[in-house]
Formats: structure tokens, C-alpha cells, sequence
């Protein structure tokens, strides 16, 4: 097994010498959608083409097959027997809502400022990137992993699409059960945490459950002139507010006490004082954190989201049928079942229809106390020596859910910086990812393949 170089010490070099390859790869317009107007499955059929030229020793040593729209990679490992690793990112990127917002153009791929800039540079190009680069430039030095390495590339996860379920399904056929699962998820947050001044390489352990259901009333409608009481949009919108103002119960998870309780060393005296003793403190500490609101208050309980409103397509008709989209995200330890029937209890309305539209229930945590989380940690210490390692239950979802029923170490963490702005910039405008940060990111992958050891 070889050892870090000289060049381990410097990302920035790392980061100079692969960025033209993401700003390329950014120029894929690989945009996911549920509208098929806005998809190009030749931009697709372009980036897998664009991969075997920019890593050209990932597809000569590494097995490689399709499936469905996504890449599957197999390194095989030295030593017979040891599970494998499951190195997991997406390609597909959600669409630009206006291209002028823009400081460079979304999908021209430009180098600038010390920056790589275009849509995916985070979210989630610029992890297949970093994990491609490192397996090249490991493959360049003549290592071999210990323990076989996949490298799952999925094309739909910005729509909750099938790829990477097909994927794991594929490796359980075969009678894989993944050693560690790692995929996109935390970060090395800066500005994340109240009172915390390092910054903390979050590494989700679970993800909320997602789900949509949707409201409906139905109602005889008529004109508008003569408007009956409580018709569909005045019950729905009752409906709604009673939603808004009665929220699901909080509590803060005992991986969120964990995650206190490392913070602690990073916070000033007196949060610091009160992180330490997050497990005594559960019930105080949950109503700061649902006071401060936003992530914060997030993390404490299931969130209802109304994001959809429909009704009448004329302004002086009553609309025979209105509807709200409810966007629910379900904490560990709820279900799709326990969060219907709250939903309905607090709506108190047997003519207000809910409806399941789609959903995934919360993820299994994976924990903190296994050798995957330590090489987790231990590259982070060597990559991040700032940052604080802390789990998290993620507030988003990730393709990795799928991964659960064949592994029980399912992580998810990018290996870069992301301050407050770099984080809003994910599915909006003049996402970025530094040149040096994009060092780091590789970095990270290559030490973490590094010490898969027994």
C-alpha cells in the first residue's frame, strides 16, 4: 500500500490541477426535471462521455456499467473477503430559474477569482469530481484499496429518482453488503452553529423522511358574486393555518445531543458550558433551538412546508376544488402513518382530503462508535484540522436512503467549506466551489481510501 506525498500537504495544488476538469464537466447541461422539456439526455450521454476522457486510468482499471441512467464502478480490493466501500455523488443538477442572476454564466464552467462557478460546482458535481481524482491520481501512484471500492454515480437524484435504488438492488443481488456508504450530505460548516466559532465537518447519520401530501376540498363552487361561507379556498386556507400554527411536537435526537456535546469544544464559555451538559439540559435547550428558528428549529421536530396553492382558474368563479401541497420532512423516530394522522387531528376537518402523494420514510441512524466513523474522522482530522467532526441527522435527502436495507453505516458528508453564502448558493444562484476547497475535497477522498485498512 503506498503512502501520502509531499503533495497530501498542498490541496491547492490538487485543487489546480483537476479544477479545468469539473469547470468542463460543468458545461454538461445534465439538468434533472420533472418537466421533460427541460431535460437533454444528450448533455447526459455527454458528461459520461467526458468522464472516460478527463480520467482515463478510472475506466482502464476500474469495471464500469450503466445502470439505468447511472455509473456504477468497481475497484477491485487486494484482500479477499473484507467488505466493500461504496463511494456514492450525482451528475444531474436542478435547472436555472434565470441565467442573468448570474455572476458567470450557469453552465459555461468558468475559472475565476480562485473559483470553479456553474451549477453542480456543489451540489453535486464537484464530489464525482473529487472522488474520480483521487482514485486517478492514486491509480497514477500504483495503489490498490485493501478493500474493494464501488463508485456509484446516480443521474436523478434531484427528482427522487430510481437510479440509485436500482443501483443498491443490483449490489444485493450479487450479495454485497457494503463495509461504508458515503455520499454527499454535511460539509465543513463555517457560520452554521450559534455561539460555535470553529468550523464543524457535519456528517449526517440519518436523513429525515420526506414526504407530500396533498389537501384537497371539494365544494359545489358557483360565481362569485354569491359566495357561500367556508367554500373550498376559505376551508383549505383554515385548513393551512391551523397546519402553520400548531407544529409538530420537538425534542432534540440523541445524535443531536452528541452533536452538542463535540460542539462544546469549539463555543464560548457559557454555550460551551451548556453543550457539555446537552443531555441534562434536553428541554430547555429544545426551546432555544426551536426559538432561534430555521436549521436550528429543524433539527428538533417533523416540519410541515406549504408549497403549493391551487384553486379557481378564473378570478370571479368559486373554485369547485382547492388544493395545498403540504412538504413534510419526518424526524427519526415519526413515520409517513404517525405524521397522517396528526395532520388530520390538527386540520379537525373530515371535508379537508389528505392525500399521499409521495414519500420515504425517515432513514436508519447509523453510529458514531464504528470503525467507519472513525476513518471518517481520522481523514477529517488529517484534511480539516480546524473542524470539529460532529454527526447530524441531515434535514434533506440524499440518494444514499437507499443504501440502508444493505448496509448499516450509510453516511453522508462533502469533504468542503461551505460558509452561510456557499451553502444558500446550492439550487440557487452563483454557486461556486474555491479551487483550494476543491483540493481539500480530494484530498479527503484520497486519505480516506488510504487507511481502508483491516
Amino acid at each position: 500500500m503506498s503512502t501520502s506525498t509531499p503533495a497530501e500537504a498542498l490541496p491547492r495544488d490538487r485543487g489546480e490541477t483537476a479544477a479545468p476538469k469539473l469547470a468542463r464537466l460543468i458545461t454538461c447541461r445534465t439538468v434533472s426535471s420533472r418537466v421533460p422539456e427541460e431535460v437533454d439526455d444528450a448533455e447526459f450521454a455527454r458528461f459520461q462521455d467526458e468522464l472516460a476522457v478527463l480520467f482515463p486510468l478510472v475506466h482502464e482499471h476500474l469495471a464500469r456499467e450503466e445502470v439505468g441512467g447511472g455509473l456504477l464502478f468497481r475497484w477491485q480490493g487486494t484482500e479477499a473477503g473484507l467488505e466493500p466501500v461504496v463511494l456514492m455523488a450525482h451528475y444531474d443538477v436542478v435547472p436555472v430559474q434565470d441565467e442573468a442572476a448570474w455572476e458567470h454564466p450557469p453552465f459555461a464552467g468558468v475559472l475565476a477569482d480562485g473559483c470553479i462557478h456553474g451549477r453542480g460546482a456543489l451540489d453535486d458535481k464537484g464530489s464525482l469530481a473529487a472522488i474520480l481524482e483521487a482514485v486517478e491520481t492514486l491509480l497514477e501512484e500504483g495503489f490498490a484499496p485493501s478493500r474493494t471500492v464501488w463508485l456509484s454515480f446516480g443521474d436523478n437524484e434531484e427528482t427522487a429518482g430510481d437510479t440509485a435504488a436500482r443501483a443498491a438492488a443490483l449490489l444485493q443481488d450479487r450479495g454485497v453488503r457494503p463495509w461504508l456508504v458515503l455520499d454527499e450530505g454535511g460539509a465543513v460548516a463555517g457560520q452554521a452553529f450559534p455561539f460555535v466559532n470553529a468550523p464543524v465537518a457535519v456528517i449526517g447519520v440519518s436523513e429525515k423522511g420526506i414526504l407530500d401530501v396533498e389537501l384537497s376540498v371539494e365544494d359545489p363552487g358557483g360565481h362569485a358574486s354569491t359566495p357561500n361561507r367556508l367554500g373550498a379556498a376559505a376551508r383549505l386556507a383554515r385548513a393551512v393555518v391551523r397546519l402553520d400554527r400548531r407544529p409538530f411536537p420537538a425534542s432534540l435526537h440523541p445524535v443531536t445531543i452528541e452533536m452538542l456535546g463535540r460542539l462544546a469544544a469549539g463555543a464560548s464559555p457559557l454555550p460551551a458550558a451548556l453543550f457539555a451538559r446537552a443531555g441534562s439540559l434536553r428541554l430547555p435547550l429544545t426551546r432555544i433551538f426551536g426559538a432561534l428558528g430555521g436549521e436550528p428549529n429543524a433539527l428538533t421536530r417533523t416540519t410541515v412546508a406549504l408549497t403549493q396553492l391551487a384553486g379557481s382558474k378564473a378570478s370571479n368563479v368559486l373554485p369547485t376544488r382547492a388544493t395545498a401541497n403540504a412538504n413534510v420532512r419526518i424526524a427519526p423516530g415519526e413515520s409517513i402513518e404517525s405524521v397522517l394522522t396528526r395532520m388530520r387531528r390538527t386540520v379537525r376537518d373530515r371535508k379537508v382530503s389528505l392525500r399521499v402523494v409521495e414519500g420515504s420514510e425517515p432513514s436508519p441512524v447509523s453510529p458514531t462508535s464504528n470503525a467507519q466513523f472513525a476513518a471518517l474522522e481520522a481523514a477529517i482530522r488529517e484534511v480539516f484540522p480546524d473542524a470539529i467532526a460532529a454527526p447530524y441527522i441531515m434535514l434533506g435527502g440524499t440518494d444514499s436512503r437507499r443504501f440502508t436495507a444493505i448496509s448499516d453505516a450509510v453516511y453522508r458528508f462533502a469533504p468542503f467549506r461551505m460558509d452561510k453564502a456557499a451553502r444558500a448558493s446550492i439550487h440557487a444562484d452563483n454557486e461556486k466551489l474555491s479551487v483550494r476547497t476543491f483540493g481539500e475535497g480530494i484530498a479527503f477522498y484520497r486519505r480516506l481510501l488510504q487507511n481502508l485498512v483491516p
